[in-house]
């Protein structure tokens, strides 16, 4: 297809949908005189998600253009980035990388036999790169290197020198690799200009750089490998799809941090052309959208519900994974999968001198307790115990929670109805005068004659099942169920208090959603239980 197109219809191919160019004359410049060579390399961490279809379709477009694509499966960068990849894991990360994008490339009809796969390793480890890495670095300064990695390489306080030379084999990837372009994420814009900046002082030509804007994750943020919540995996099954879709932040008429609407411009537009919103006959049935932004300009006038958009992703991402899904069925690649991704109880880097258990089971941190936002749905007596609430709440799953709480001597029922909350969802369950407690509801309370007793409260617009965490714990993934005889709630619940701002905190560090700080009208000062 690209021979029959001419160099500017190449060149609107190639930048549709892309947030900048760096080095658009001289993109213009080579489509004038032969096929443009690129490359997109991913560093073989995390499972990639369903946001990796925005890159994908993306090479879509650069094939259609006639591009000669390198796809680099960046292991040594993995590691380098605070050892996100074990280097007992490497091998089989880049293993299960290059069969999960070839599914997904097959997903959407991309032909593999005019791409060229690269691993990492293979190239960067030879005397020449790793002389070229010393080279680079006598000139690159810490400031520069730690500002170019900033929004890609993992931050923390004392950085590791590793990932302070992440930037600059990036760069060096470039010039091994015999490409004229690359192309990555807007977050990558830094390590593009220290690219640009850095290779002519080793003698080697600037590259053009392309990037994508960073496609909202389902909470709103950035959709993150290591934050479950905002992510659908791309072997998640139906029922996952649909239930994370149904949590997903998508608020009637608005179009910001809007994953959903992302989804549906960077993916499905570029992919299908066009967009089908399904809806009951009696709502005006299907509707066909040719052009994204009349999608946009409905959903902004409310003229699309947030629940017919979500049904019609839904549809769509599950045609899109369902031959991935099948693909990775196999024996062969279920082992692949849970050998690249050992539970942390199998992983050899476990906690020393108990080889049973991991640090993460040791530790006793925030991110252990599976906290999320509720609304109580009803609220009634307890039929054995006056002194009780039971309450149906919904979590954002199939069927609500019981929760029975003694709440009955403080709150109305009036008081409770309707009302947004907060719970703790993975303590074992337990019979309260002989129906199962499901979840903890958690408030502040003062004591005193009388005992004060208040529910906290999520920020507003929040919607049950939204995740609430404590600032600098965000990544954590909750313990299945939290063991009775570890008391990991009863050792954090001490350090939880409202703040003398009437904010939710653990050691000062404050409890929140997507959408802000988890607070309580009154009880200043006030534990958390």
């Amino acid at each position: 297809m690209g021979e029959q197109l001419s160099p500017d219809e190449k060149f609107q191919l190639i930048s549709r949908n892309l947030q900048e160019v760096l080095g658009e004359e001289r993109l213009k410049e080579i489509l004038k005189e032969r096929e443009l060579k690129v490359y997109w390399g991913t560093a073989t961490t995390g499972k990639p998600h369903v946001a990796y279809f925005v890159p994908m379709s993306k090479i879509a477009d650069f094939l259609k253009a006639g591009c000669e694509v390198t796809i680099l499966f960046a292991d040594l960068h993995a590691y380098l980035d605070n050892m996100k990849a074990p280097w007992e894991l490497l091998e089989l990360r880049v293993k299960y990388y290059e069969q999960i994008i070839k599914a997904m490339l097959e997903s959407i009809g991309v032909p593999l036999d005019k791409l060229k796969f690269v691993k990492g390793t293979d190239f960067q480890l030879s005397r020449e790169y790793t002389l070229d890495v010393y080279r680079l670095s006598s000139m690159v300064t810490e400031h520069d290197a730690k500002k170019a990695g900033a929004e890609v390489v993992k931050q923390v306080e004392h950085p590791l020198l590793s990932g302070l030379l992440y930037p600059g084999l990036q760069a060096l990837d470039e010039e091994y690799l015999k490409v004229d372009a690359q192309f990555g994420g807007v977050d990558q814009r830094k390590i593009f200009t220290l690219a640009e900046k850095y290779l002519p002082s080793l003698g080697y030509t600037k590259r053009i750089h392309m990037m994508n804007p960073m496609v909202p994750g389902l909470t709103g943020g950035k959709m993150s490998s290591s934050e479950e919540e905002s992510k659908i995996d791309l072997l998640d099954k139906n029922q996952e799809v649909k239930k994370k879709l149904k949590k997903a932040f998508c608020e009637p008429g608005n179009v910001e941090n809007n994953g959903v609407l992302s989804f549906v411009k960077h993916v499905l537009f570029p992919l299908h052309s066009e967009f089908v919103i399904k809806r009951d006959p009696k709502w005006g049935g299907d509707k066909v959208y040719t052009d994204y932004e009349e999608v946009e300009k409905d959903f902004a006038a409310e003229e699309i519900h947030p629940g017919d958009l979500k049904a019609s992703v839904e549809l769509a991402l599950n045609k899109l994974l369902d031959p991935i899904r099948k693909k990775f069925e196999t024996p062969e690649l279920r082992k692949l999968t849970t050998s690249a991704y050992p539970e942390p109880s199998k992983n050899k880097g476990g906690a020393k001198g108990n080889p049973k258990q991991t640090a993460d089971e040791e530790e006793v941190i925030p991110s252990r307790l599976d906290i999320r936002v509720g609304k109580v749905i009803s609220v009634e007596k307890h039929p054995d115990a006056d002194s009780l609430y039971l309450e149906k709440i919904d979590v954002g799953e199939e069927q609500p929670r019981t929760v029975v709480s003694g709440l009955v001597a403080y709150i109305s029922q009036e008081q409770l109805q309707d009302r947004l909350v907060v719970l703790l969802c993975n303590l074992k369950p337990q019979k309260m005068r002989g129906i199962e407690s499901q979840a903890m509801l958690l408030c502040a309370s003062i004591e005193g004659e009388p005992r004060k007793v208040e529910p906290l409260d999520p920020p507003e617009g929040s919607a049950p099942g939204d995740r609430v965490f404590v600032e600098g714990y965000e990544s954590g993934k909750p313990d299945d169920e939290l063991k009775p005889k570890k008391k990991v709630f009863e050792k954090l619940q001490v350090d939880l208090k409202i703040s003398g701002e009437y904010v939710a905190q653990w050691k000062e560090q404050n409890l929140m959603t997507k959408l802000g700080q988890i607070t309580c009208k009154t009880l200043k000062g006030g534990n958390i239980s």
